[in-house]
């Protein structure tokens, strides 16, 4: 088990999602930043899907019940295990009583803990992920308690590093292609959606809302389907990008898709980041 000892800001366990559910206006959910959550489970020999912990700007601190092996990836939040710091991306072998915290930030939004052989929160509908009311939380709480796989022995301690693509964090280009209602759009309009700058404002695991408002003519429309990475117009020309959580539907025109990497990338961001949109064609 990892006993949850401080619950951080907001960590949640996460894996790739919650497939083949969307018809029924479930989300997809799983991890903010999949390539991150993903590159975790693969450095330390986990299946690429398996269950890990997200977390979110500031750290928990965890208790580990037994020996296993862990491995930090994405954001940098200064971890450290029994006060020791201890390096992203680089296996780390735990024993029994060790403590796991974090502090200050140093760059990205979310890091992913992952334990050999996954962590083992409930399935439901095919996930791990926490997802209210799905799940019976919507975040790790103090005094929780999370199982984690005894079927994958450690594996020799290794002294390998894999430096970090900085690119991911600092990047304010994100890439996107048209949406559905893009061309209802006039000329002027696609120009400074895709060359002005905007900064982010209140975001969350279910959308990132940009500050500076976009004028526009386009009225609401018919309820249509959308996707984590879609951008929406609302009438007050607000800019809303849908997140992982993110509803299944949605009556304001789509008038941009993110790209899968650029989710990811728009993952790591925080409040008052700017970001601007490059149209792939």
């Amino acid at each position: 088990m990892i006993h949850i000892l401080k619950p951080g800001l907001y960590t949640t366990v996460q894996d790739l999602g919650r497939l083949g559910y969307r018809h029924v206006g479930v989300p997809v959910s799983g991890a903010m930043d999949r390539f991150h959550a993903g590159l975790a489970n693969q450095l330390i020999n986990n299946p690429k899907d398996a269950a890990v912990l997200e977390i979110t700007l500031q750290g928990p601190k965890l208790l580990f019940e037994r020996p296993t092996q862990i491995l930090l990836t994405g954001a940098d939040l200064s971890p450290t295990l029994n006060q020791q710091t201890i390096k992203n991306n680089e296996v780390v072998s735990i024993a029994e009583g060790d403590v796991m915290a974090f502090g200050k930030r140093h760059y990205g939004a979310r890091t992913y803990l992952a334990v050999a052989g996954g962590l083992q929160s409930p399935v439901v509908m095919h996930s791990r992920s926490y997802y209210p009311p799905l799940t019976t939380s919507a975040v790790v709480k103090e005094t929780d308690s999370i199982p984690y796989s005894s079927t994958n022995p450690p594996r020799e301690q290794s002294h390998a590093y894999l430096n970090v693509n900085q690119k991911h964090f600092d990047t304010p280009v994100l890439e996107v292609y048209k949406g559905p209602e893009y061309e209802l759009l006039s000329e002027e309009e696609q120009r400074l959606l895709t060359t002005r700058e905007f900064s982010i404002g209140v975001n969350n695991r279910m959308a990132y809302q940009l500050v500076e408002s976009f004028e526009n003519q386009l009225a609401s429309q018919i309820t249509s389907a959308v996707l984590p990475g879609t951008v929406q117009l609302t009438p007050s020309g607000t800019l809303i990008i849908l997140m992982a959580d993110g509803q299944t539907t949605g009556g304001y025109p789509r008038v941009l898709q993110l790209s899968p990497s650029s989710v990811d990338v728009l993952a790591q961001k925080i409040k008052g980041d700017s970001v601007g949109f490059q149209l792939l064609e």
